[in-house]
């Protein structure tokens, strides 16, 4: 069955060709959004257009994507500036995201991806997961920073996969909330769901998935607290719902409720969140292995003005 989207095409995209709106609106590579046009499945304001039309701002662009192996979207080798690898063996790669990269494609992402920055450096990377998901474990948010691990091979996949979904993994993250929790050690226990109101945000309700933070405070600072945390479950924006549930959101997330203020007079463009650590099983050794990360420079700027 054929995949038809549609979207408004922004003010930002006034001008554009075409086929490089689709590519950056539907996730796709511009070869792909090309492709499309000239089979006829590209329409602007429901006239047929092809690869080389303008649109406009406000424009409604619709595209009917064919069902099988080419409707995926694609992973398109981009180096990603300030990606480091960590580790790197014939299992898995374990790399530390920078902020402002994205896990892997997604439909409106337009910018880079840790696949496509390990596919420009020439790693190869499972075939298991979702084509545009393939060797991904778990996730860190565009906006958060630090560790996240990547399989090579299909047996690292499918036994990390299990880990993670058995909560056989530690995940360890430092972020400045604000104000001082009380109690300073302990534990969030509240499930999480996608904002009614939202599509973007998630929020603690009733009909959400179980969710299970813990925290500690590392020190406290004047407006703020520098918390050690460790995930029991991994959902989406886990530790900013979380911490902003009990009144005490992420320094620079004003999504969920941070003081934009106090994000400016620290030199904040982002929620003050870092992937620390990461330990599990290795699975090629058994062995238990652990990888840390220190923090970055807008991070670490942040506290020093604190």
């Amino acid at each position: 069955m054929a995949d038809q989207r549609s979207f408004l095409v922004p003010e930002g995209l006034e001008g554009e060709r075409v086929d490089a709106a689709i590519a950056r609106l539907f996730g796709l590579s511009r070869t792909r959004a090309a492709d499309l046009a000239a089979a006829g499945e590209v329409s602007v304001n429901a006239t047929v257009v092809g690869k080389s039309h303008r649109v406009s701002g406000g424009d409604l662009l619709e595209v009917t994507i064919p069902s099988g192996p080419a409707a995926v979207l694609e992973v398109v080798a981009e180096p990603v500036p300030g990606m480091r690898v960590v580790h790197d063996d014939d299992d898995i790669v374990v790399v530390d995201k920078p902020v402002g990269v994205a896990a892997h494609p997604s439909v409106g992402w337009t910018g880079p991806n840790v696949l496509a920055g390990l596919k420009a450096a020439g790693y190869r990377i499972s075939t298991s997961g979702a084509s545009e998901r393939q060797g991904i474990v778990s996730r860190l948010d565009v906006g958060t920073s630090g560790l996240m691990v990547v399989c090579k091979s299909e047996r690292g996949y499918s036994v990390l996969k299990r880990a993670f979904k058995e909560r056989r993994v530690e995940k360890t993250y430092h972020a400045l909330v604000q104000g001082l929790p009380d109690p300073l050690v302990g534990t969030i226990d509240a499930p999480i769901g996608r904002h009614p109101g939202h599509d973007y945000k998630f929020a603690v309700m009733d009909s959400g998935k179980h969710a299970v933070t813990h925290y500690e405070l590392i020190e406290a600072f004047r407006h703020a607290s520098l918390l050690d945390i460790r995930l029991e479950t991994g959902r989406t924006h886990q530790i900013r719902v979380h911490m902003a549930a009990v009144r005490h959101p992420c320094v620079g997330d004003p999504t969920y409720g941070a003081d934009p203020t106090l994000a400016a007079r620290l030199g904040l463009e982002r929620q003050w969140l870092h992937a620390v650590g990461l330990g599990f099983e290795h699975p090629g050794s058994g062995e238990w292995v652990t990888f840390e990360s220190g923090y970055p420079a807008d991070l670490q700027g942040a506290l020093d003005r604190l």
